[in-house]
C-alpha cells in the first residue's frame, strides 16, 4: 500500500491533501436517469467506499459518465437517491473535486496553469477574496506533485493533452476534498502522465479518500483498481476486481467474447 503525505490546512507547510481517520461510503439506491424517452440508467444500486480506487466500466453508451454526473446533480435523475453522510451528495459538493472529460473543457480560455490550479482554492477562500499564503503553498505542492511546477506561467491551451490532464489533477488536489471524481482521465494522454495519475489516485485512496474514476480500458490498467462498477445502462456487477471480472459479467456487459487483462489477483 502506498502511503500518502499527511497535512492539515492552516500552515505554510501544508501539502496536497490530509489523511482522514474515518469517512463514510457513498450509497446509491435505485438511481434512474431518462433523457426524454430514452432510459440512460435503470435502478442502479451500489456503494462507493473510501480508501479504495473504484472504476466505473462498461461499453460505449453504457451510462458511465451519466452515472457520475447524476451522482453530482449535473444531470436530472428520474428515480433513486445518492447519499453521503446520510445526506444527498449533491447538497455537499464542497466535499467533491470533479474533473470532467477533456472534451468538455474550453482550452481556448485565456488562463495560465497557475490560474487554473488556483481555481481549486476558490471555495475555501471565498469569491473576490485574496488567496492566502497557505492556499498558494497548497497549489505549488500540487503542481510539483504532478510534475508541472515549471509550467506555472504557460497558457493552458499551449500544453499537450497529458500536461493539461495533470494540471486539472493538480487543481482537484488543491481542493483538499473528501471525494474525487474523474471522468475518462486517461483519454489522449501519454504513459508518463498515466503513471503519475495512478500514483496520485493510490495516494488519495491511502489517505482514505473516495476516488471514483470513469474508464473504458479493460487492458492492463484495470489492475490498478480495487473495486469496479460494471454497467450497461443497468448494473451488471459491483465489488472487487475478482468479483466483477468474470466471463459471465463481461458477456452481460459487452456481449460476445471480451478480451481483457486477466491478472486480477
Amino acid at each position: 500500500m502506498r502511503t500518502a503525505n499527511s497535512s492539515l490546512e492552516g500552515n505554510d507547510h501544508s501539502v496536497v491533501f490530509n489523511t482522514m481517520t474515518a469517512t463514510t461510503n457513498i450509497n446509491i439506491t435505485h438511481l434512474g436517469v431518462h433523457y426524454r424517452t430514452e432510459e440512460a440508467l435503470r435502478d442502479i444500486n451500489c456503494i462507493v467506499k473510501p480508501g479504495r480506487l473504484t472504476g466505473i466500466f462498461g461499453p460505449n453508451g453504457a451510462g458511465k459518465s451519466t452515472l457520475m454526473k447524476a451522482m453530482l446533480g449535473l444531470v436530472p435523475t428520474s428515480s433513486g437517491r445518492v447519499l453521503y453522510q446520510s445526506k444527498p451528495l449533491m447538497q455537499q459538493l464542497d466535499q467533491v473535486a470533479y474533473v470532467p472529460q477533456r472534451s468538455q473543457i474550453d482550452w481556448t480560455y485565456p488562463a495560465t496553469v497557475w490560474d487554473v490550479v488556483m481555481m481549486g482554492r476558490v471555495k475555501k477562500t471565498g469569491w473576490l477574496r485574496s488567496f492566502s499564503s497557505v492556499s498558494r503553498q497548497v497549489a505549488k505542492n500540487a503542481l510539483e506533485r504532478v510534475g508541472m511546477k515549471e509550467f506555472c506561467d504557460r497558457p493552458i491551451g499551449q500544453l499537450s493533452g497529458g500536461q493539461q490532464q495533470r494540471v486539472f489533477l493538480a487543481r482537484a488536489l488543491t481542493q483538499q476534498a473528501e471525494i474525487f471524481c474523474f471522468d475518462e482521465p486517461f483519454v489522449g494522454i501519454d504513459q508518463k502522465t498515466q503513471a503519475v495519475i495512478f500514483d496520485v489516485f493510490h495516494e488519495l485512496a491511502a489517505a482514505n479518500k473516495i476516488v471514483l474514476v470513469v474508464n473504458h480500458d479493460l487492458g492492463e490498467s484495470i489492475s490498478h483498481f480495487d473495486d469496479l462498477v460494471l454497467l450497461n445502462r443497468e448494473l451488471i456487477a459491483t465489488g472487487s476486481r475478482q468479483q466483477v471480472l468474470t466471463e459471465e459479467n463481461l458477456r452481460l456487459a459487452y456481449g460476445g467474447k471480451v478480451m481483457y487483462f486477466s491478472d486480477v489477483a
